[in-house]
């Protein structure tokens, strides 16, 4: 009798320890179901009784792996709009890109390069528009405003990328030709980290050029001359140089 009560005995206590750590096991997620279903409840109309908190509670226990499979699923179809609107936009559809971006942003909200992408596509969508109806020009402006948009957008999310710094100053230099001021403090920032990219030198200083920043220009001139050893674009940076140091002596 005494072997058994204390294998009894053995067996509550293993019970007892099987219990609490199934409960630290299970805390965690029982926790999180709790504030979820406070956060909820706390959004509707009128509160949300304790009888609906725990409710939801139960709810949010049901159905938690159903949830994270929709999540996991919704972050997919993310990824192949994504995918989608950059095959597009590879094979000059840039039109539809636009569309399948605005749908890959929806489940994707804080990706930079989304962002980058769509201001691409709506720029060379404006560049396209050429008049073919009475409000192309009002079409063409809406593009433009959208590149604008997104890649200052872009610059929100991560402000080391590149790339939109870069889409700025060709859009501010050679499409908003009133907005060359605006082009250079981005592509200022954009030589900061990318120091040897000559196009962007040269964009600049067409900019500096247009703000009748002479000097600056005129500097940014020689620093190309100095950084390459292409003989087109030195003799493109030459002329351009000459001809600032002739309307500065006239």
């Amino acid at each position: 009798m005494k072997k058994l009560k204390d294998f009894l005995i053995a067996i509550l206590i293993l019970g007892a320890v099987g219990l609490l750590i199934y409960y630290i096991y299970q805390s965690g997620s029982i926790r999180q179901n709790r504030e979820l279903a406070k956060r909820i409840a706390s959004l509707s109309p009128h509160g949300g009784p304790p009888e609906t908190i725990e409710g939801l509670k139960t709810a949010i226990a049901l159905y938690e792996d159903q949830i994270e499979r929709n999540i996991r699923e919704a972050a997919q179809t993310g990824v192949y709009w994504k995918i989608l609107a950059i095959r597009l936009a590879d094979n000059n559809m840039d039109r539809l890109a636009l569309d399948a971006f605005e749908r890959a942003i929806q489940f994707s909200n804080q990706d930079a390069s989304l962002y980058y992408f769509t201001g691409v596509s709506a720029a060379k969508v404006a560049k396209e528009i050429v008049g073919f109806s009475v409000n192309s020009q009002k079409e063409r402006e809406h593009y433009f405003k959208l590149a604008e948009n997104s890649y200052l957008r872009a610059l929100e999310l991560d402000i080391t990328y590149t790339r939109p710094m870069y889409g700025l100053g060709v859009l501010y230099t050679f499409e908003l030709e009133d907005r060359a001021q605006d082009a250079i403090i981005h592509l200022e920032r954009y030589l900061q980290i990318s120091t040897s990219d000559i196009s962007a030198m040269f964009i600049l200083a067409r900019a500096y050029y247009m703000t009748r920043n002479f000097s600056r220009a005129t500097e940014l001139y020689d620093r190309i001359l100095e950084r390459t050893r292409d003989q087109e674009l030195r003799r493109e940076a030459m002329a351009n140089k000459d001809l600032i140091q002739g309307m500065l002596y006239d």
